[in-house]
């Protein structure tokens, strides 16, 4: 081996060596400059001590105080416990706080005050429940904190033509505030409904619950940050099939005429099965009397008594002829009668 190969493999392990011990170094440097204490103003923060659910009582087991960068406090926090606890009656949670979180003045209620569902609405902002079912329900998916639209099906009489359906959205991006009973947004097992509790404004929840009477009211589940609301528009049955309104009445008609066929042959099958019930009611009340009339016992008519037979007898007796006849005599053209005695 060459004396140049020799020493760059020297050279090379040298300097391998030398940036293993600068970069051990320069990470122990590092090490020691994140241990020292910060020369930032510090300030203290209440945070959970253990997992809070909807309706837990605060108390000072609960809570705990931690160190907090003084200019990155949340707004609402409470910097010690005893503030926190500040007041006559005791504290409760309004939403389900973490280990660590910061307890702030919106997730829980005021002194004394109750965790119901009066105390999570926003300023201004009403609760209005909707009836739903399995299906118009999302299946069970929706959750306390969700995000829905509101869909409204409607069909419309119309005098010229077929009824028309159509779907609108109603309202867009409303916060679900409970479901059936159950406001705590901590709640994860999809469960199947009677009713979901939205926050709408006043208006919002007059056409919720006009809405309610004027048809079917459904729910769309939304992206958890999909909060933006969107460009809506009328859905309708010639959507679903791209026809025409035009050709809907053909076929709405054509299934009219058949409904109406089908149920005048309905109604002559009726009619024939009532005739033929009644030539059947008719044999068999027939073949009742004969039954009957075969139980019945035969009467023997009495003997007929002898009779005295009366014969009568004609004879045939010849008239006797006349004595006397009458003789007529032309005389010429002119007739002349004699009456002579007859002959024996």
């Amino acid at each position: 081996m060459r004396a140049n190969t020799v020493i760059m493999i020297i050279l090379a392990g040298v300097f391998g060596v030398l940036a293993v011990v600068l970069a051990n170094i320069w990470l122990a440097n590092q090490r020691s400059a994140m241990a020292k204490p910060s020369d930032l103003p510090r300030d203290t923060i209440v945070v959970a001590a253990v997992p809070l659910k909807f309706g837990d009582s605060l108390s000072d087991d609960k809570l705990r105080e931690i160190p907090w960068p003084a200019g990155a406090v949340p707004a609402g926090a409470f910097k010690t416990s005893k503030d926190l606890l500040a007041g006559e009656g005791t504290k409760q949670a309004l939403q389900a706080i973490g280990v660590n979180e910061p307890v702030l003045a919106t997730k829980i209620t005021g002194p004394g005050q109750r965790a119901t569902l009066s105390a999570v609405l926003s300023e201004g902002m009403k609760a209005v429940s909707i009836r739903v079912n399995d299906v118009l329900g999302v299946a069970g998916f929706v959750f306390p904190g969700d995000r829905v639209d509101v869909l409204l099906t409607r069909t419309v009489r119309s005098s010229d033509g077929p009824d028309k359906s159509f779907v609108d959205v109603l309202l867009q991006s409303v916060k679900v505030l409970a479901v059936d009973q159950v406001a705590d947004e901590s709640k994860d097992s999809p469960t199947v409904v009677k009713a979901v509790t939205v926050e709408v404004n006043t208006k919002d929840a007059q056409k919720l619950t006009l809405a309610a009477g004027a048809g079917q009211l459904s729910l769309a589940l939304r992206q958890a940050a999909g909060n933006k609301g969107e460009s809506t528009e009328r859905v309708t049955l010639a959507d679903l099939t791209g026809d025409t309104p035009e050709d809907v009445a053909k076929r709405q008609a054509e299934l009219d005429r058949q409904k109406a066929a089908d149920a005048a042959a309905a109604e002559e099958r009726k009619r024939a099965d009532d005739k033929i019930n009644g030539l059947a009611q008719a044999v068999e009340r027939v073949g009742s009397q004969i039954d009957q009339l075969s139980k019945v016992k035969p009467t023997v008519a009495p003997a007929p008594q002898p009779q005295e037979v009366i014969k009568e007898v004609v004879k045939y007796v010849q008239p006797a002829p006349p004595a006397r006849a009458t003789i007529g005599v032309f005389r010429g053209v002119k007739l002349e009668t004699y009456d002579v005695p007859r002959q024996r």
